[in-house]
């Protein structure tokens, strides 16, 4: 039983990490400021563009770095058009978003089907023993380790770093963080470089790790739309925002084995539940602005404490254009 539960989880970070390096680049990004709508076709064309020089050069973790730059690229063109050029945001990524899609499956066609390297896994010496951990640490995917350490690392950056209080600045009064000396124009283009990386390692992670190989379907259809909910759902921070992708995750992973329990129901409920389950946790957690429900926190301790724990604040400026041009 114990094993069982070993093994689901291991599962659950495996179906999640592509999903936790998707929204964290995503959280990154909104945190500037900027709003990413390409995220469902550069994960897309990030999984194709890695899983094809993966294949050509026999080499996935130069498939990674492809991916990531994929990734970046995409974001580097809205970064100008939306940044330099005050174009909607929104709809710049929502182009983005369906040119990038059509481009993965017409580039990729003569890799669909096609063996290929994956990522294989890292073992890390000493922990495969040790009961209940070992399963879930043992032996996994390095895209896992990456994940977790990356959630790590993207906290640190954002609250324990001077570069972090520039990336909050320029998302939060981006006047003042000008007036204060920074170049907000171009601090905003590098996170979303940076979220865009990000994004693409998670499109690399579906094509060369969670389900290596390249098709149509490809498996990640529908998860950058879903990274979009989790970045609110996370309230903008990257560990609440990673719990949400590992949330959906978990979900995923349930109804696998639901459809064991229930074989008479149809196996397409159980993908597509996850989504609709996301969407109704989204919109309950963010009740909490109506006014009778913040009139029931108030008067519920226990509630007041939990909605203080897991408040939803979008920044300031999100999706806000900003010209330095026109003064303070």
């Amino acid at each position: 039983m114990t094993d069982t539960f070993a093994l689901t989880l291991a599962g659950i970070l495996m179906a999640g990490a592509p999903l936790v390096l998707a929204t964290l680049g995503e959280t990154l990004t909104e945190k500037a400021g900027i709003i990413n709508l390409s995220l469902d076709g550069s994960i897309l064309l990030a999984a194709m563009a890695a899983f094809a020089v993966s294949v050509t050069f026999d080499s996935p973790w130069l498939g990674v770095l492809c991916g990531m730059g994929v990734g970046a690229a995409i974001a580097g063109v809205l970064g100008v058009i939306g940044i330099y050029l005050g174009q909607s945001q929104l709809a710049v990524g929502f182009i983005l978003t369906l040119l990038a899609r059509d481009l993965a499956y017409f580039l990729g066609h003569s890799f669909s089907r096609q063996p290929g390297p994956d990522l294989g896994l890292w073992t890390i010496p000493g922990i495969g023993t040790i009961p209940f951990i070992g399963p879930i640490f043992g032996s996994q995917s390095p895209v896992i380790h990456l994940s977790l350490a990356a959630i790590f690392l993207c906290w640190w950056w954002m609250y324990r770093t001077e570069g972090g209080m520039r990336l909050r600045a320029v998302g939060e009064s981006p006047r003042a963080a000008f007036g204060r000396g920074i170049r907000v124009r171009l601090v905003r283009l590098y996170y979303c470089l940076a979220g865009g990386a990000l994004v693409g390692m998670a499109g690399a992670a579906y094509s060369l790790a969670v389900k290596p190989g390249w098709g149509r379907p490809q498996g990640c259809e529908g998860a950058g739309w879903i990274v979009l909910a989790i970045v609110i759902f996370g309230g903008w921070n990257p560990v609440r925002a990673a719990l949400g992708a590992f949330f959906f995750a978990a979900l995923q992973v349930s109804g696998i084995y639901l459809q064991e329990v229930f074989p008479s129901i149809p196996a397409p409920v159980f993908q597509v539940a996850p989504f609709p389950i996301m969407i109704l946790t989204l919109l309950a957690v963010n009740m909490g602005r109506v006014g009778w429900v913040q009139d029931m926190v108030r008067r519920n301790p226990v509630l007041k404490r939990l909605s203080q724990s897991w408040s939803i604040e979008a920044p300031a400026a999100l999706g806000q254009d900003f010209d330095p041009r026109k003064g303070l």
